[in-house]
């Protein structure tokens, strides 16, 4: 019985392994064919195409005389306590969205959400796109009158063809928000444009993302993601180009990445298209990495939308909206990881490590579920007693055909056997699967929340969401889980162990390019496990093997009908 809980266990843990593994989208081995093609090298965001590469018949209505602008092209900087918006009057669009609270390495240099290196044919967040294709290259390239006033920013451009244009952008003094409204009129006509949101979320998991195989398992890059009202649909960058448009109400709609988010907060009425898009990678020279393009289309020009570009911190979300939560994905175990990740922020405020926070919800969580680990190793041990007496059982009936009706007679003699003994042949596998949603929430949480981002451990660990650099971490797990698996009380045969003392050394490979706060909590529950195994041998006493009675012993008791010739002989 207790094989049956360690394959099953096994089994699980490559499920969710292999789930991850296979939606991670391979990396194309190039570019598609765009206007910027491979052979030309990377620019700048703030690169602009010139007025000559404009498309044909946009060049009069760039030339128009100006009424409202500005002589120069420059930069508008907002800052937050959370945020470093910088901004360009040259279309009134955003170029950098730095997060003061998380560093994009050891440097200190802070994350950008705005990726870089990026084609200049690429529109940078918050670009206007009208139907008419004349007008708009001149919502975008125009200057604009800047009016900064605190964390908000107006820009308006005016010009004596009747174009009036303004935008204007209002942060959250705390929160990662941004309300967005913009007017496009020209004449009596009035506008309602596409709002462009260009490649996301940054190079953070993009990055991350790509690389080897096993790396990859454990970041998620860039997909869509939005909630329809009754769930949250996430659909990976492979499959975007299979349904590229969505329409609905929306309570959120954008791209997300492993740890950040870009989103409409309660748009209402929107359509959103997607389209993915192949660049260079920033780590190497011949990385690559896959960005998503997002375009909302509201009911009516916006006017104060919400805009929410920052962590998939759940504390935050929350704060936003109470569903936009669900952008964090913990599976189906969430109701179980939100808790847990309650219990382990509190902890952190009392140590300051997530690192020894681990490692004491860990030990907690263990003690939790102690009795149920007990009562199933105990459970196990009389099994294990038992195994004499029901293999003698099951060989003289083994040359019986499984269709014979005698065999019945097998299964009752086991079955009086069970209660003889007081033994309950479901009890050392009920306990141990009740403990199952626990371990999945946990590993859950530790995987995808963004609390561990750069949070140090010590020693050679310096991120608990990054791989051991010198795989100590995941060796030393799969030592314990060997030892665990040799003290562990087995029914199984010889063969059969041997099989199973496989299942250690497929997991430490597994775990190699796991995060380490993961393995550190599975390397403490290892620990935990052996310390209570010895600790019950020491409390139930060593086994006691029940010899086999002779036949002449054996009683079978409420044996039924049908007995064939051969049970006959055997009773």
């Amino acid at each position: 019985m207790e094989r049956r809980i360690f394959l099953a266990i096994f089994l699980s843990f490559l499920v969710v392994y292999a789930y991850q593994a296979l939606f991670v989208p391979p990396q194309p081995a190039k570019p598609p064919d765009t206007p910027s093609s491979a052979s030309q090298a990377p620019v700048s965001r703030q690169q602009e195409l010139p007025a000559s590469a404009s498309p044909a018949g946009t060049q009069p209505a760039l030339q128009e005389t100006a009424l409202v602008s500005e002589p120069a092209e420059r930069e508008v900087v907002l800052d937050t306590p959370t945020v470093r918006a910088v901004f360009t009057n040259k279309g009134g669009r955003l170029t950098q969205w730095q997060l003061k609270n998380y560093p994009a390495d050891a440097s200190g240099r802070l994350v950008n959400l705005v990726p870089t290196q990026v084609p200049p044919d690429l529109p940078l967040p918050f670009s206007l796109r009208v139907d008419d294709e004349g007008l708009t290259p001149v919502l975008n390239n125009v200057l604009y009158r800047t009016t900064q006033t605190g964390t908000q920013v107006r820009f308006e451009y005016q010009n004596a063809a009747g174009l009036h244009v303004i935008k204007e952008f209002q942060l959250d003094p705390q929160l990662y928000l941004l309300a967005f409204s913009a007017s496009v009129r020209r004449g009596d006509r009035e506008f309602n444009p596409f709002v462009q949101w260009g490649p996301g979320l940054g190079d953070i998991g993009a990055t991350s993302a790509g690389g080897s195989f096993f790396t990859g398992n454990y970041v998620q890059p860039p997909q869509a993601i939005f909630h329809t009202g009754e769930d949250v649909e996430r659909i990976a960058a492979a499959s975007i180009a299979q349904q590229p448009v969505h329409e609905g109400n929306f309570r959120f709609a954008g791209v997300d990445d492993h740890y950040f988010i870009a989103a409409a907060i309660n748009p209402g009425a929107v359509r959103v298209e997607y389209r993915v898009v192949t660049l260079p990678g920033t780590a190497a020279p011949d990385s690559k990495r896959q960005l998503v393009v997002h375009t909302y289309r509201f009911a009516k020009p916006p006017a104060n939308v919400k805009f929410y570009f920052g962590p998939k911190s759940f504390d935050v979300l929350k704060a936003v909206d109470a569903e936009f939560v669900r952008a964090i994905h913990y599976g189906i175990f969430a109701w179980l990881a939100v808790p847990l990740l309650g219990a382990l922020k509190w902890i952190y405020g009392f140590v300051g490590n997530y690192g020894w926070a681990i490692i004491i919800l860990t030990v907690l969580i263990n003690l939790a579920i102690f009795p149920l680990r007990h009562k199933s190793v105990v459970s196990m041990r009389k099994m294990q007693a038992l195994q004499p007496q029901l293999k003698a059982i099951q060989d003289r009936y083994a040359d019986l055909k499984v269709t014979d009706p005698a065999r019945q007679k097998m299964n009752t003699e086991i079955m009086n056997l069970y209660r003889e003994k007081g033994v309950n042949p479901a009890s050392g596998c009920v306990p141990m699967l009740l403990t199952l949603p626990v371990l999945f929430a946990f590993y859950s949480l530790l995987q995808q929340s963004i609390e561990l981002r750069g949070a140090p451990f010590g020693l050679w660990i310096r991120d608990l969401s990054a791989p051991d650099p010198y795989f100590v971490t995941p060796l030393l797990m799969g030592a314990t889980m060997f030892w665990q698996q040799k003290i562990t009380p087995t029914t199984s045969d010889p063969a059969q162990q041997k099989i199973m003392m496989i299942m250690p050394l497929m997991l430490s490979v597994m775990f190699l390019w796991a995060p380490s706060g993961l393995v550190i909590y599975w390397f403490v529950s290892n620990l935990w496990a052996i310390g209570q195994q010895y600790f019950t041998n020491w409390l139930i006493g060593p086994p006691v093997v029940q010899a086999v009675r002779p036949p002449a012993e054996r009683r079978v008791k409420n044996v039924g009908a049908g007995r064939t010739e051969r049970a006959e002989k055997r009773s």
